[in-house]
């Protein structure tokens, strides 16, 4: 229960201000260092370039998968 391998997050920013979600997003990536693995469902780019891997979903299917620099130049054009 401590030291899952696996934390399933569901737009785990999507209710706080921008501080308080980029705080969570910074727990994340320390928790993510230390060998678990954090699965987030978002709809917000800036979220998703935040994550060293991404999979974006369009109509149940995958549109697009890959490192992170592509969720980031997704989220520059926004």
């Amino acid at each position: 229960i401590n030291e899952p391998s696996l934390i399933l997050a569901d737009e785990p920013t999507g209710a706080l201000d921008q501080a308080t979600g980029r705080a969570i997003l910074d727990l994340f990536r320390e928790i993510n260092d230390r060998g678990t693995t954090i699965v987030v469902v978002t709809h917000d780019p800036q979220v998703a370039a935040s994550c060293r891997y991404t999979i974006r979903l369009k109509d149940g299917l995958i549109e697009e998968a890959g490192p992170a620099g592509f969720a980031r130049a997704a989220a520059e054009e926004e």
